[in-house]
């Protein structure tokens, strides 16, 4: 008489399968209902942490499944690798957040001149429903910036503003960031020779004479007159953009300041929500400013 021998069933290994699965779904779906729907990110980091909550468990009770397997023999070897499978992107996801969350500054507003950031056209708002932040950056934010990244540092580039400015404006585009507002003089600043010049009839001798002879000033303080000067001589652009996977929005201005015979170009970035950027902020910024050196090889200067 033959002996046939019912094999256990590991109820762990086939919940762990499901859960992985929902995990999974979850996490794809409301990234997508982020990246092209109207989902808020508020609520995308709250459903992407209950979809990582949800793979840990997964994964956990896969565990339990195989270690019913090795010790008994029990059926759900299968399901629980499933779970694994199904878990491991939205675990990867959260654990990749939380050692960034760890190990960065919690600031959310970055700038190449942490001393006088470029100040908003329109200063941003939006509705952090459940992540709130401090609404006001202050030195210290400035101080976990430097420390952070000391080499997120503004550019100067040999050459007229309104060249910079094209390169500026064409990196932009080239980055997918949309400039929303600007203000100040396009052509500040610029040499007497390069202007377009008026010439009187019947006189040569002062054909080539510019209209109006430049004066030159000294470069001015930090202070609201000095503010008022680099506005006039100089340009500010501010605009949006957005993370590529995740589609966070972020908030960028740029200004740009002709000095003698350079242009300076500093950058301010700043996520919308959440006091912790991710780090994010810096690595906008610094990505663009790269494009930017790329850009105008050959002339940046110290």
């Amino acid at each position: 008489m033959a002996i046939r021998y019912d094999r256990p069933v590991s109820s762990a290994a086939r919940s762990s399968r499901l859960i992985g699965a929902f995990s999974l779904v979850l996490a794809l779906a409301v990234m997508i209902a982020h990246r092209f729907g109207g989902l808020a990110t508020p609520y995308l980091v709250l459903l992407l942490i209950v979809a990582a909550g949800c793979a840990l468990l997964a994964a956990m009770l896969a565990a339990i499944g195989l270690r019913s397997l090795w010790m008994t023999g029990a059926e759900g070897g299968l399901a629980a690798l499933a779970a694994l499978i199904y878990a491991a992107f939205p675990l990867a996801l959260g654990a990749y957040a939380t050692e960034r969350y760890m190990t960065l500054p919690d600031i959310y507003d970055v700038s190449t001149d942490p001393v006088s950031a470029p100040d908003w056209l329109s200063p941003p708002h939006s509705d952090q429903i459940w992540l709130k932040r401090n609404v006001q950056v202050t030195p210290e934010d400035r101080e976990k910036q430097l420390t952070a990244y000391p080499e997120l540092t503004g550019r100067r580039y040999e050459g007229a503003l309104d060249r910079v400015l094209e390169a500026v404006r064409k990196v932009a585009k080239m980055s997918g960031m949309t400039i929303t507002e600007s203000s100040g003089d396009t052509e500040p600043g610029r040499d007497p020779e390069d202007r377009p010049v008026k010439p009187q009839p019947g006189d040569d001798a002062v054909a080539d004479a510019p209209d109006i002879i430049p004066v030159p000033t000294p470069r001015p303080y930090d202070d609201d007159v000095a503010k008022l000067i680099r506005g006039v001589n100089g340009v500010t652009l501010q605009g949006t953009t957005r993370t590529l996977i995740l589609g966070l929005r972020f908030d960028f201005i740029i200004r740009l300041r002709e000095e003698a015979e350079t242009t300076f170009v500093d950058i301010r970035v700043a996520s919308r929500y959440g006091q912790h950027d991710l780090g994010f902020s810096a690595a906008i910024a610094g990505d663009y400013l790269k494009a930017l050196d790329a850009e105008l090889l050959g002339i940046a200067g110290g």
